[in-house]
């Protein structure tokens, strides 16, 4: 029997990949473990291993492609002792491919997203339609009756249904050929070409009826967006994998997590004391490029570990909102904002409680450097219990950054800059450095929001504090 290989969900919420390259070719024998192929999901390139042995029948996807759903077939093994040739035939065809021209020139707009799972499983519900009305059978551009999705849905690209409803089309009327029957351009076009069936007339309410509900209302379509501009004006780039999940993933934080703001300013001159201490006593080690201090701390790294110390000293903030549970976390994973091509990406430090200033720098030199290459795994920066987001580099004073979820807070760190300041009736000049803690309301309180940064500001201000 052929064996089917088909796209690995290589994390819990990844829902297509795009595969990167093929590190073998058909023809070549391959054992478990081998690793044959790279693909690149939205936060990073992973190589995957073969788990059977067998011979390579067919490549159905070529590399490159892009938006390769999880479970498609995308290669064939024959099995020892198999014939090559007829496991490449018998081990199923490659799902068609769309025209390039069905695809839109930049992301759907708010309403018309295409129907693919979501984090929970569930299909969206503005990517489902109805049957026809009137308990007609859906006919075919050639006029054949067709058979229609489960619970009469039907699942059409953005474009497609762009189309039909600018031509009044019934789109679950349309006889779809793309994968798994899904609706595209050609369908529509054809449909509209051979006087398919049109949307059915909106009722109207009995007299007297109360009047509808005002419909939510909804972001502007492309076309609306690309009307405010001159034609030539501007340059379309369509949105990779990354920059659609942080896109989903924000929306989902700002409309589901009730956010409040904490923002408190930290003196930093013995912190940055402390620090010119330490690394003037690093240890020398030799390295490829000569000899090197065995680590360099940042103000960064003193940050992550002074978030981590606060949540283990308010350890009810150290938590997550979930609808049945709160979950208390035992350890305080750090997770640290780190900008990268095309978005961003937040890789842990796991444990900074109980980890070293000089263990905590040089864990995240290695991730932020693997993060940029895109080599992180999944669970180097999926997960945690709080993170840290740093703008001071750039000179921002503060702002306030968006929750992560599973995390129920996130703090945002400005500039260290020299201020004036008043001690004891005095104006003296001081480093100082604002933060900002978002907190998702439902898992912290106000008083205990405050109860953290404090246990913050204290630890940035004490530093010897976590030598300890």
């Amino acid at each position: 029997m052929p064996i089917n290989i088909t796209m690995p969900a290589l994390s819990p919420t990844m829902e297509e990949g795009n595969l990167s390259k093929w590190l073998v070719k058909e023809g070549d024998k391959v054992s478990p473990g081998d690793v044959i192929a790279e693909i690149e999901t939205d936060k990073a390139t992973m190589e995957v291993e073969a788990v059977d042995e067998g011979t390579v029948a067919k490549l159905v996807v070529p590399a490159g492609t892009e938006g390769v759903k999880v479970n498609a077939l995308i290669a064939v093994l024959a099995a020892e002792g198999e014939d090559v040739g007829a496991a490449a035939k018998s081990g199923g065809a490659a799902p068609k491919a769309e025209a390039k021209e069905d695809k839109a020139p930049i992301s759907p707009p708010v309403g018309e997203m295409s129907a693919k799972p979501t984090e929970g499983g569930a299909v969206p519900p503005s990517s489902l339609r109805e049957a026809p009305p009137s308990g007609l059978p859906a006919i075919s551009p050639t006029g054949r009756e067709i058979s229609q999705s489960p619970e009469g849905r039907t699942f059409a690209s953005p474009l497609a249904r762009r189309i039909a409803k600018e031509a009044g089309l019934d789109v679950s009327a349309v006889t779809g050929t793309g994968p798994h029957g899904r609706v595209v351009k050609a369908d529509v076009d054809a449909a509209i070409a051979g006087g398919g069936a049109k949307a059915a007339p909106a009722a109207k309410a009995p007299t007297g009826a109360p009047a509808a509900a005002a419909p939510a209302v909804k972001a502007m379509s492309d076309e609306q967006v690309l009307k405010l501009f001159e034609e030539g004006s501007y340059e379309l780039v369509p949105h990779d994998n990354m920059r659609k999940t942080i896109a989903r993933r924000l929306v989902e934080a700002k409309t589901t997590i009730p956010h409040f703001y904490l923002t408190l300013d930290c003196e930093l001159d013995a912190l940055l004391a402390l620090r010119t201490q330490i690394n003037a006593a690093a240890p020398v080690k030799k390295t490829e490029k000569g000899e090197a201090p065995a680590y360099k701390l940042s103000v960064n790294d003193m940050v992550i570990k002074a978030m981590a110390l606060a949540l283990k000293a308010v350890p009810d903030a150290n938590a997550s909102w979930t609808e049945s549970a709160m979950v208390k976390h035992k350890h305080a994973d750090v997770g640290v904002a780190v900008s990268i091509p095309g978005g961003l990406i937040t890789p842990i430090i796991r444990k900074a409680d109980e980890k070293t200033l000089s263990t905590i720098s040089n864990e995240m030199k290695d991730l932020a450097s693997r993060a940029r290459s895109r080599k992180l795994k999944p669970e180097e920066y999926q997960g945690g219990t709080t993170a840290v987001s740093n703008l001071g580099m750039f000179g921002i004073k503060d702002f306030a950054a968006v929750i992560n979820p599973p995390h129920a807070t996130i703090l945002a760190v400005g500039a260290g800059e020299e201020r004036a300041v008043v001690k004891n009736g005095e104006i003296k000049i001081a480093t100082v450095m604002s933060v900002t803690l978002s907190t998702d309301h439902r898992a912290v309180d106000g008083a205990l929001g405050a109860e953290l940064l404090v246990a913050f500001k204290r630890l940035i201000e004490n530093p010897m504090g976590m030598l300890v």
